[in-house]
């Protein structure tokens, strides 16, 4: 069994904050790959299905982020499972928006929910880190987090969620490689190798036939008028 762990802050004035990435990949994956209706436990809201031929359950805390390691550590002395069970999903400040990596362990790197979960269950637990981007500035952290995805932003962001839930089933069963890839599809398509481009039927000045002036003028009759004469004798 796994359990999928999306971070994020609960009730609608939050739902379409930077910070609520983690909620919002969690929706997909229930919506996309039929599993139950959310209900309340653990302080959080969950959600049962499969991927990948494991069952899984999709946790997102209800505790605000601060607190996510509360829920986080209830579920798992539930379930029995162990830190190597568990995968967060939550926002990267220091990756470009757009961008997703996964990471096994490591520190919290000053992420609140990370830093709670760390508290309640320890470091050795999976992240899918998605990237949102830095204000620039860490006085402006906290309000670029808890402000919406501007619509400019919209495109890439469904991209990236929908190449999670493609890649979920193995992330299910631990391939962070195969997971990786499956978004990678999403987010930056192959090109069409049947897409050929068009042949360039203008005549460049290469292709030009060469002008009258550039070829070799006919030889010069150099004879003098004598010489004209006995040639003349000659041939007669």
């Amino acid at each position: 069994m796994k359990l999928f762990v999306g971070l994020g802050n609960p009730g609608a004035k939050y739902a379409q904050n930077r910070h609520n990435i983690g909620f919002m990949a969690l929706d997909q994956l229930e919506r996309d790959h039929g599993f139950s209706s959310w209900k309340a436990k653990f302080q959080a809201e969950i959600s049962e299905g499969v991927l990948g031929g494991e069952k899984v359950i999709l946790l997102k805390p209800q505790t605000y982020m601060n607190k996510s390691g509360q829920s986080v550590g209830e579920a798992m002395r539930f379930y029995k499972l162990t830190p190597a069970d568990v995968v967060v999903l939550h926002d990267e400040l220091d990756l470009a928006p757009g961008k997703c990596r996964v990471k096994q362990g490591g520190g919290h790197a000053g992420h609140n929910g990370l830093r709670s979960i760390h508290a309640h269950i320890g470091a050795d637990y999976m992240r899918v880190r998605l990237g949102i981007g830095h204000p620039g500035h860490k006085d402006a952290v906290a309000g670029y987090v808890l402000r919406d995805f501007p619509k400019a932003d919209q495109e890439w962001l469904d991209d990236v969620l929908r190449g999670i839930s493609d890649g979920a089933p193995e992330l299910a069963k631990g391939d962070g490689g195969k997971f990786m890839n499956a978004v990678a599809l999403r987010t930056n398509p192959p090109r069409s190798s049947k897409t050929k481009a068009k042949p360039d039927t203008t005549m460049s000045a290469q292709t030009s036939p060469t002008p009258k002036e550039d070829v070799p003028a006919a030889k010069q009759d150099t004879r003098t008028a004598l010489q004209k004469l006995a040639d003349k004798f000659r041939t007669s």
